[in-house]
């Protein structure tokens, strides 16, 4: 079983040495590439000001966030979550230069998610579509996820967006074009399909049995195959 939290943060600003802290985290448990609905969500009291420019992108106001619990207060709940599982972060050092600075603040022993594997999207969306704008809103409008509300942004709908594209960029092709090698992009435009390499992927060769040959007869004889 492959189990992998995609998990997503909100600040009061950009850097931890600042004293900026967490106002929300939202975490998506995914279990052999399939969501499986399990879902951490929290908001949280930083106990200092929310900067200017952090707030024109979430919303959370110090007032909102005054009665929500402190960091320290869902640490157990949110490690229990997270437990073993692969960590899939959009921009990971920040979130996790975040996650650190507040086991610091709740005086957490060793580095509790030392042992977890960390995979950066960002990194691997540089990859696959280099040249490109890999943020998230880019890489959600690229492979045409666009049932979420984006009015502003949240930790635990991030982390569901991040999700679906997770799944679709590790899932193979996007869009395979068959006629052209090559396609030069001029100012603007967007590579819109992704040249694979198979040289090292080892197929899979599938026998069928008698009986599923007969039914793929059956099935186009049916419908004149």
């Amino acid at each position: 079983m492959i189990r992998e939290v995609i998990l997503d943060t909100e600040t009061t600003g950009l850097k931890p040495e600042d004293g900026n802290r967490i106002v929300e985290i939202g975490c998506v448990e995914v279990i052999n590439r399939k969501l499986t609905g399990k879902t951490f969500h929290s908001y949280l009291n930083p106990e200092r000001d929310i900067e200017e420019g952090a707030f024109r992108v979430h919303g959370l106001s110090r007032e909102f966030l005054s009665d929500k619990p402190l960091f320290k207060d869902i640490e157990t709940d949110l490690l229990s979550f997270i437990d073993k599982a692969d960590i899939v972060i959009h921009n990971a050092g920040f979130d996790m230069a975040f996650l650190d600075s507040e086991f610091m603040h709740a005086k957490t022993k060793n580095k509790p998610l030392k042992q977890n594997k960390i995979i950066d999207s960002l990194m691997l969306a540089r990859k696959l579509h280099p040249g490109q704008r890999n943020s998230l809103d880019n890489l959600a409008k690229r492979y045409n996820i666009d049932s979420y509300d984006r009015s502003l942004h949240g930790a635990l709908l991030d982390a569901r967006i991040l999700a679906d594209v997770y799944l679709q960029m590790t899932g193979g092709q996007v869009k395979l074009n068959l006629d052209q090698k090559e396609k030069e992009l001029s100012a603007g435009d967007t590579q819109d399909f992704v040249i694979l390499n198979l040289d090292n992927i080892d197929l899979v060769s599938c026998h069928l049995d008698e009986a599923e040959i007969n039914e793929h007869k059956k099935w186009r004889e049916h419908y004149k195959i």
